[in-house]
């Protein structure tokens, strides 16, 4: 079966002021079976809380662009969403279990959140009136977004001490949220229940056999109150940083088919603070110790949950709004992308990058949405990069970092590869079923006249070439003036930015002939479509 290659390339090098080299890499692509499945709608990203009085190291990053108050008639916010045809958004952050929703029986003024000395992360508790969700719903509309929403866990618990918060959950507010929603006929993707209240929490946590039993009653919610409804929201939970004992006894008291998906937040750069916060996102040692935490999460669903599938349902790279002149610049695409790629190949079916909107780390900027690098990142890996996720083993160069899909749109392949080294690259990407029928052939004898359509094969990754006829697609990424830390992306050498008339830039390839060598530069991000690659498990 002769199918269409997308072949992405990612490369960070080590400073221009090094002398460069020219190396030779060779990666071999098994597309025979998929290793792992992701969701059509893989790219997510999140809408918070936090409001201008949230602060971090000296930096108050979040102005208006809070759920309670961001601006819906913007028309970039809108033409940012519409892009993606319909973007995974989730509704959630470390204020919502401090969250009220103004209907049905509430006892407590609906007011917006304040600063509050000795309130759970200095907060007041707040609310979200039904005008606001009106609101919101109204832009969805317009936006058509998979909105996932997550809910307030700790209301009608109380506070043991040491972070500790302990009995039953009070589901009656959110009863009447869900059942207005219902009524007005809102379109919700999927329900979750609390935001890091999982092991010893981040401000606060809950037992694991008890937020067990809350989606039990959850999910008997959700199904008493969809019960007319053909499709039935998902239940998402624990929403926060993976500990294998806690999210085992989850699943364990809650049972099979209770939750739907598995969630879990990654923040491995850690402070956004940390001076060596860019060092960290170009060292590829640095960023495969998270390797283990999705390969554990990944094996205990596997083993408690079967039924359930798995997202990243948060992640900023840097905690605490990410880092100032780096979440929102060039240099950050080098471990994002990096992240989509190795958490599809763990299962992770949905990457929530946080945030959509504030933090250093949002992919718009926050006042006038005109969007920083890892927003066209994103863009390109939802357009580009299938469901279907391929084993790809690659030859020396450590700081190669290569993940394969099954393309998106149409049928083959895409390969990412992310390189950090002071060398150019020319890159070989070779199909392991040529190499398996090179093997056969040399055994049977019939070695010298294969030989020579595979060494054409490896050259561009395909079947039957016919010199002259047959072309790639590349997208070069690169930042302007070769600075890691701007925050315009260039495609192709033309710089991405709004066009005159208001809209996301076109994201146009160049042609290449496809026997032309593979080449990557230094400090640079390429996407590259290939066509004619045979891999069975993209039919």
């Amino acid at each position: 079966m002769e199918l269409c290659v997308s072949l992405i390339l990612f490369l960070v090098s080590l400073p221009a002021f090094l002398a460069k080299e020219v190396g030779h890499a060779s990666v071999v692509v098994d597309g025979t079976v998929a290793i792992a499945h992701i969701d059509n709608n893989f790219v997510c990203a999140t809408l918070d809380w936090w409001n201008h009085e949230k602060c971090d190291y000296n930096h108050c990053p979040w102005g208006s662009a809070s759920v309670l108050n961001l601006n819906l008639s913007h028309p970039l916010l809108a033409k940012s969403i519409q892009a993606f045809n319909q973007l995974r958004i989730r509704i959630g952050g470390s204020l919502q279990d401090q969250v009220l929703y103004g209907v049905g029986d509430l006892k407590y003024p609906c007011h917006p959140f304040r600063k509050q000395k000795g309130g759970l992360f200095g907060f007041s508790t707040g609310c979200l009136p039904m005008s606001r969700w009106d609101e919101l719903n109204h832009f969805f509309s317009k936006t058509r977004p998979l909105v996932t929403f997550s809910l307030n866990a700790l209301s009608g618990r109380h506070h043991k001490g040491a972070g500790v918060w302990v009995g039953d959950w009070d589901s009656r507010n959110a009863y009447d949220f869900i059942n207005y929603t219902v009524l007005k006929g809102y379109q919700i993707n999927s329900w979750e229940l609390g935001n890091e209240l999982c092991g010893k929490g981040v401000g606060a946590s809950v037992g694991a056999e008890q937020y067990g039993k809350d989606l039990i009653k959850l999910k008997h919610i959700v199904n008493q109150l969809y019960n007319d409804s053909h499709i039935k929201p998902a239940l998402v939970g624990p929403g926060g940083f993976f500990d294998q004992k806690w999210f085992t006894t989850l699943l364990q008291v809650s049972g099979s088919g209770v939750v739907d998906v598995v969630t879990q937040h990654i923040y491995n750069l850690g402070p956004g603070v940390d001076p060596n916060l860019m060092q960290k996102i170009l060292n590829p040692s640095y960023l495969d110790q998270i390797s283990g935490t999705f390969d554990s999460l990944a094996a205990t669903v596997r083993h408690h949950g079967p039924w359930a599938s798995i997202w990243v349902g948060e992640s900023g790279g840097a905690y605490n709004s990410g880092g100032f002149n780096v979440s929102n610049t060039f240099v950050n695409s080098f471990w994002y992308l990096d992240q989509l790629g190795m958490s599809a190949m763990y299962n992770s079916a949905v990457y929530c990058r946080q945030s959509l909107v504030g933090g250093h780390y949002g992919l718009l900027n926050r006042t006038s949405f005109v969007p920083n690098p890892d927003y066209y990142s994103a863009l390109l890996w939802h357009r580009l990069m299938g469901e279907s996720v391929l084993k790809v083993d690659r030859n020396g160069a450590p700081h190669l970092r290569v993940y394969a899909h099954c393309s998106k749109g149409s049928a083959g392949i895409t390969v990412l590869i992310n390189l950090s080294n002071q060398t150019d690259f020319i890159v070989n990407v070779k199909n392991v079923l040529e190499l398996d029928r090179a093997d056969r052939s040399r055994s049977t004898g019939k070695g010298s006249k294969f030989s020579h359509g595979l060494k054409r094969t490896v050259s561009w990754v395909g079947l039957k070439a016919s010199d002259g006829t047959l072309h790639r697609k590349e997208y070069h990424l690169t930042p302007k003036d070769g600075n890691l830390r701007s925050k315009i992306m260039v495609l192709n050498g033309v710089p991405l930015e709004i066009t005159k008339d208001g809209n996301i830039p076109e994201l146009e390839p160049v042609i290449v002939p496809v026997n032309d060598p593979i080449s990557i530069t230094s400090f640079s991000i390429k996407f590259v479509v290939l066509p004619h690659f045979e891999a069975p498990a993209c039919g």
